[in-house]
């Protein structure tokens, strides 16, 4: 996997919530309600291993 297929999936990811977040009131609300804290922490714990050996392998 090099740097463009990395970043092209992470966009898709982050337009397919965005799509999921306009198009479904409940997951909006729940999404909005949630602490952003909580949901930094997640995205940190979930990007960890993917960007830890992206680099590497460089």
């Amino acid at each position: 996997m090099d740097v463009w297929d990395m970043a092209c999936t992470k966009i898709a990811v982050a337009f397919f919530v965005l799509f999921l977040l306009s198009v479904w009131p409940a997951f909006n609300n729940l999404i909005q309600s949630t602490s952003p804290w909580f949901l930094f922490f997640g995205w940190l714990i979930f990007a960890i291993r993917p960007l830890s050996s992206f680099f590497k392998k460089r």
